[in-house]
C-alpha cells in the first residue's frame, strides 16, 4: 500500500478496496521500521494517527467523505498543532506543545486526512541541507550519506522513502523545491498569500509560504485544493474563488510558451544536471510547447539580497524567543539580562544565531538605508524582472539547484557555498510567484529537479504543465527504495 500515490489511495479507500485504518497502520509499522535511516519525522502522532483513520472510516461509510478522507500525511514541525509538540527542530521549542491548529492544518483536518507525524526540518526553517536540526540531520532515501535538501528536507525524505504519500513543507527562499529536487519528490510552493502562513512559525514574513510535497503534480494537485483557503486572521491571506486544482491538469500545452532565462545555465551550474533540464525541454517541445530565450538580468543579485531580508525579518520574528513566556530557559539567571542571554545562547544553533545577528546588523541605526533598504529596491528590480518576462511566455523553466545532493557535511564550514544552493530558487520567492520543482532524470543514480515559475496566480496551469510531463516520462516513478 505505501507505493500508492494519493490519488490511487482516494480510489482505493472510495472504492472499499481498503480502509483509512489498514492504511494507515500499513505507514505507522513502516515508520517504525525503517526512519531510523532516515530521521525525516521527530514525532509519530501513532495515537491521534489511529483515532483519525476510524473517524475517516466512518465517514467515507456514510458517503460523507471529501476527496482526501482517509489518506495519510505529515506536517512539517514548523506547522502548529493542537496537543502536538511543534519544535521547528529547535532546542528553543523542544518543549512548546501549540493550544491550536495552523489553518493548514485545521484545512487538512476538515478534508479528513489522517496526521502520521511532524516532520524534521532544519532549525527554523534556516538552512539548505537539513544539517541545522536539535534532532539531528536527515538523511536522503537515495543516499543516506547525502543531504535531502533543506529546510523542508524531512517531509520531502518521509514522501521519497514512501513513509508517507504526501506532506506539507514550507518555503522561504526554495526550502520546498530544493528538497524535493534531491528527493526525486513533486514540491510545490504557491503565490505569497495563496495559503495562510497563520499557526505557521514565522522565519522571514514577506517571503515565508506553505504548500506540498508529494510524489507527483496530480498528488500535489489533491493537497493544493485543500490547503488553499481565504484566511481573515492572516492580513496578507488573498480572498480568492476557491480553485479545485485537479480540474485543469489534462488540458494540453500545445502552443505554451516557455520562457528559458539565459542565467540560469550559466557558471556553477553541473554540466549534467543541465543536461538533464535540457533534455526535459526538449520533452516540452514534443508535446508542443514553444521554447522562448529571456532574460532575467537581476538574478546575480537575488541572493544578496535575500540575505539581507530574510535575516533582517528573521531577526525580528525571533525576538520573541526571550526564555520569559515560553520555550527554553536557562538555568538559575542572575538577572533578567542573564536571562535573555543565556536562553537565547542556549536555545538557538549556530546558524539561527548568525542569521539574527545578520538581520540585526542590517536593520541597525546607520546601516537600514545601505543594507535592509537597498535590498528592498533591488528586490523591486527582480520582481520587474519577472513581470517583464511574463509578458512575453507563460511558465519559466530551468533548473531547481546546481547539482544533484551533495555529501553531509560538505558544505558546513562554508555558509555563502551553502547559500549558493538556492542560486535559482531566491528570486521567486522575492517576487512572491508560484514554483514548483518536479523530477527530470538522474545522475550518478541521485535525483535532478526541474523548476516550472508559473505567474501570479497561476498555479493551476504549472500543475497541468507538470502533468502534462508525467504523462510521457516515468522519471517521478523512480524509487530510492
Amino acid at each position: 500500500m505505501h507505493q500508492l500515490t494519493i490519488a490511487e489511495m482516494i480510489r482505493g479507500l472510495q472504492s472499499k478496496a481498503f480502509s483509512s485504518m489498514e492504511l494507515t497502520r500499513h505507514l505507522l509499522a513502516r515508520i517504525q521500521q525503517l526512519d531510523s535511516s532516515y530521521n525525516s519525522f521527530i514525532t509519530v502522532t501513532e495515537e491521534l494517527a489511529i483515532s483519525q483513520a476510524e473517524a475517516a472510516d466512518q465517514r467515507i461509510a456514510k458517503g460523507e467523505a471529501p476527496t482526501l478522507c482517509g489518506v495519510p500525511v505529515a506536517h512539517k514541525d514548523i506547522i502548529c498543532t493542537n496537543g502536538i509538540r511543534t519544535s521547528c527542530a529547535s532546542k528553543m521549542l523542544d518543549n512548546f506543545i501549540p493550544p491550536y491548529d495552523a489553518t493548514i492544518v485545521e484545512n487538512l483536518n476538515g478534508a479528513g486526512t489522517v496526521t502520521l507525524g511532524k516532520t524534521n526540518m532544519d532549525e527554523f526553517a534556516m538552512g539548505s541541507s537539513n544539517e541545522s536540526s536539535y534532532y539531528g540531520p536527515v538523511k536522503n532515501p537515495w543516499n543516506t550519506r547525502c543531504v535531502p535538501g533543506g529546510s523542508s528536507g524531512g517531509s520531502a525524505a518521509a514522501v521519497a522513502a514512501l513513509l508517507v504519500p504526501g506532506a506539507t513543507a514550507t518555503d522561504t527562499g526554495g526550502s520546498i523545491r530544493q528538497p524535493a529536487a534531491l528527493t526525486n519528490t513533486t514540491g510545490l510552493k504557491p503565490t505569497y498569500g495563496r495559503v495562510s502562513r497563520w499557526g505557521i512559525v514565522a522565519y522571514a514574513s514577506s517571503l515565508d509560504q506553505a504548500g506540498p510535497i508529494a510524489r507527483n503534480a496530480e498528488d500535489a494537485a489533491y493537497l493544493l485544493s485543500a490547503l488553499v483557503s481565504h484566511d481573515p486572521k492572516d492580513s496578507t491571506s488573498l480572498n480568492r474563488p476557491h480553485e479545485d486544482f485537479t480540474e485543469g491538469l489534462s488540458n494540453s500545452i500545445v502552443g505554451l510558451k516557455i520562457g528559458v532565462p539565459k542565467e540560469y545555465f550559466g557558471e556553477g551550474l553541473n554540466a549534467e544536471t543541465a543536461a538533464r533540464v535540457q533534455d526535459a525541454l526538449k520533452e516540452f517541445e514534443k508535446l508542443g510547447a514553444e521554447l522562448v530565450d529571456i532574460s532575467l538580468p537581476h538574478t546575480e543579485l537575488a541572493i544578496p539580497a535575500y540575505y539581507v531580508i530574510a535575516p533582517a525579518e528573521a531577526s525580528a520574528n525571533l525576538s520573541r524567543f526571550d526564555g520569559v513566556r515560553y520555550g527554553h530557559r536557562c538555568e538559575n539567571p542572575k538577572d533578567l539580562r542573564d536571562l535573555y542571554m543565556r536562553s537565547r545562547g542556549e536555545g538557538f544553533g549556530e546558524e539561527v544565531q548568525r542569521r539574527i545577528l545578520v538581520g540585526s546588523y542590517a536593520l541597525s541605526a546607520g546601516y537600514y538605508d545601505a543594507y535592509y533598504n537597498k535590498a528592498q529596491q533591488v528586490r523591486r528590480l527582480i520582481k520587474q524582472d519577472f513581470v517583464q518576462a511574463f509578458e512575453k511566455v507563460d511558465v519559466i523553466m530551468g533548473p531547481t539547484t546546481p547539482s544533484p545532493a551533495f555529501e553531509l557535511g560538505a558544505k558546513g564550514a562554508d555558509p555563502v557555498a551553502m547559500y549558493l544552493e538556492d542560486i535559482y530558487t531566491i528570486a521567486t520567492n522575492l517576487a512572491g510567484l508560484p514554483g514548483m520543482s518536479i523530477p527530470c532524470g538522474l545522475v550518478n543514480n541521485l535525483p535532478v529537479g526541474l523548476q516550472i515559475t508559473g505567474n501570479y496566480l497561476d498555479e493551476s496551469r504549472m500543475l497541468n504543465v507538470a502533468h502534462q510531463y508525467q504523462q510521457v516520462t516515468d522519471w517521478h516513478q523512480a524509487s530510492a527504495v
